[in-house]
């Protein structure tokens, strides 16, 4: 079960791809990402990283699905 960073402090340091920052590959050094839902690959050497805020962002993340009403027979 994931703890949302409650023990990041005794994990000790994990890479991952920080949205809205100057992210370097650990693999080549390169700059360019494509970025996907939970992770984010060097355009260049495919390394892929996971994202800081994985799967936390975008219209459903925070939706809850419609209310059903059952229909009177």
């Amino acid at each position: 079960m994931y703890d949302f960073g409650i023990r990041q402090a005794h994990s000790g340091y994990r890479v991952a791809y920080h949205p809205h920052e100057t992210n370097h590959c650990p693999g080549c050094g390169n700059t360019q990402w494509m970025i996907g839902r939970m992770t984010a690959e060097c355009a260049t050497c495919a390394t892929a990283l996971p994202l800081i805020a994985g799967g936390s962002t975008g219209i459903s993340a925070l939706r809850r699905p419609p209310y059903v009403v059952p229909l009177a027979a």
